[in-house]
């Protein structure tokens, strides 16, 4: 009996994975990749570290236009799934606050021992290959199959899995024409966005605050509700705020701002205290010390650069409390594409069936990865997102 042909069209996470899974199910499996390399991306991961995932999975961590579908695709390949493949194919993680990394903490480990294991499975790793077109045929036997043309070739195919990635990242190549193959096979696709990625204001000061790093919170504010509110470090640049509480708010700025309504990010510079007990705080450093002045209250709190910007126009102690308690900036724009570390959007999940992901207008094409709509918070659930969807697409794809 000939084995089945499968066509994997991206050799990122989730396409190394699918091929993997494909090639030990029996399929022959041929993977295409536009870069000079597999898991190019994968390399540039938790700084070069991979985050592999995360201990603490909850839908609350994934975003996506059909969460229910998206969280329900999860629980298919889990995070225990996850680290026994891994424990498989070689790769010794260790623990961190719930991060898992690679023992080696080097992302070339995860990206070596994935590309060893395909190759073991005799996938057929073809780089620098360009799809333009994905042909589905029709046959005598009216079992699926497929024509897929790159520059310099044609490859046929019983199945093919479309996991080309998001158009998110500085690496050549990332440039979104897994949207177009997807939208020419007649998929919808959900407008993609950068995410996790930085936020630029339209204020004129932030020159004079940049290269500051501060412990606070940002809420999201958007037709006068409070959308999102996280905690960590913020990062102060000259074109507006960085940092992963900015980061994890980005996708749902992102989608604001294309909707035309008007963002506000609200930073809180003590998030230990209320604003009654800033107030006090201040009163209390003035009482204790009553030869300074205003501003030099803020010495010692916070960093200069910042204590500067907070006492512009020169406020009076219970003014400055609610500059640090509440200090706005209207968001103008996302970073672009490049700066981000993911999409939010991509293809609807409506057009996969959730337990193969197989397309449900092209029957043999199943999809993986960050081309469909689905973006997690920082911490591995990127990741995550791409061996799951990846392990489900490449078992199902193989099956007769």
């Amino acid at each position: 009996m000939e084995k089945k042909q499968i066509c994997v069209i991206g050799g990122g996470a989730a396409g190394m994975m699918a091929a993997i899974m494909a090639a030990r199910a029996g399929a022959a499996v041929t993977l295409l990749e536009h870069n000079e390399k597999t898991g190019r991306k994968l390399l540039a991961t938790g700084n070069g570290r991979c985050n592999l995932t995360n201990r603490y999975q909850s839908r609350e961590c994934y975003h996506s236009q059909k969460p229910e579908t998206a969280w329900g695709i999860l629980q298919q390949f889990s995070l225990t799934d996850t680290l026994e493949f891994f424990s498989e194919i070689g790769v010794s993680v260790k623990e961190k606050n719930g991060y898992f990394y690679p023992a080696s903490m080097q992302a070339s480990s995860v990206q070596e021992l994935l590309e060893m294991e395909a190759r073991y499975r005799k996938v057929k790793i073809k780089c620098r290959e360009n799809v333009k077109e994905i042909r589905p045929e029709q046959t005598a036997s009216c079992k699926p199959s497929f024509l897929v043309r790159t520059e310099t070739w044609q490859y046929k195919a019983d199945a093919v899995i479309l996991s080309c990635g998001s158009r998110a990242s500085q690496i050549e190549g990332a440039d979104g024409s897994g949207y177009t193959l997807a939208k020419s096979l007649g998929l919808s696709v959900e407008k993609p966005l950068p995410a996790l990625v930085p936020l630029m204001g339209k204020e004129k000061y932030f020159s004079k605050w940049a290269g500051t790093r501060i412990e606070g919170r940002i809420s999201l504010v958007a037709e006068k509700k409070v959308l999102n509110t996280q905690e960590g470090e913020l990062q102060l640049t000259d074109y507006g705020i960085s940092g992963i509480p900015v980061f994890q708010c980005s996708g749902l700025a992102a989608r604001l701002l294309d909707k035309g309504i008007e963002v506000t990010a609200v930073l809180d510079f003590l998030p230990s205290c209320n604003l009654a007990e800033t107030e006090q705080l201040l009163k209390s450093r003035r009482k204790q010390c009553p030869y300074k002045s205003t501003a030099a209250l803020l010495t010692g709190l916070f960093p200069k650069k910042l204590c500067d910007v907070l006492m512009e126009n020169k406020p009076e102690i219970p003014a400055l409390a609610a500059r640090i308690k509440e200090f706005p900036i209207k968001i103008k724009k996302t970073k672009p594409f490049k700066n981000a570390q993911v999409c939010t959007g991509g293809v609807s999940l409506t057009e996969v069936h959730p337990h193969t992901l197989e397309s449900r207008k092209v029957p043999g094409l199943y999809l993986a990865g960050e081309l469909l709509d689905t973006d997690g918070i920082c911490g591995g659930y990127n990741l995550q997102w791409a061996w799951t969807t990846g392990a489900l697409a490449g078992k199902e794809a193989a099956k007769c």
